[in-house]
């Protein structure tokens, strides 16, 4: 399992009415971090055939976030096979987990948007499981 990491510190515009960072915006950092992932990945490789949608999403909140706090968030991806991958995020403010999620990813072809096997290139790139 190859873990990626990045950073992220919260800004006023990612904070709720309960001076907290609201749920939407971990969704967006969830996004944001598999997308880096994959462009990494990918590096070199021609996948325009293919693109990735979301087909869940589970997210466990565990503490929180306040304004100015630097957040590591880290991703893996998971079990991967037929036309599924389950991508890992994890979210940690002073190492300690705040924020636990999985999104199940449907790979579809990008011309038709219809599910697709996994092909056998893109298992390697995403790397052993």
């Amino acid at each position: 399992m190859t873990v990626f990491q990045t950073n992220y510190t919260v800004v006023a515009s990612h904070i709720d009415e309960l001076h907290h960072v609201n749920n939407v915006v971990y969704l967006e950092w969830i996004q944001d971090i598999a997308n880096l992932h994959w462009t990494l990945l990918k590096k070199g490789v021609d996948t325009s055939a293919y693109v990735w949608v979301v087909i869940r999403h589970e997210i466990d909140y565990i503490g929180q976030a306040l304004l100015g706090d630097e957040i590591t968030a880290k991703t893996w991806v998971g079990k991967t096979g037929g036309i599924r991958s389950i991508r890992h995020v994890e979210f940690y403010k002073n190492n300690k987990a705040i924020v636990k999620a999985q999104t199940t990813f449907c790979l579809v072809t990008a011309k038709t948007f219809k599910p697709t096997r996994i092909t056998d290139q893109i298992l390697s790139m995403l790397g052993p499981k």
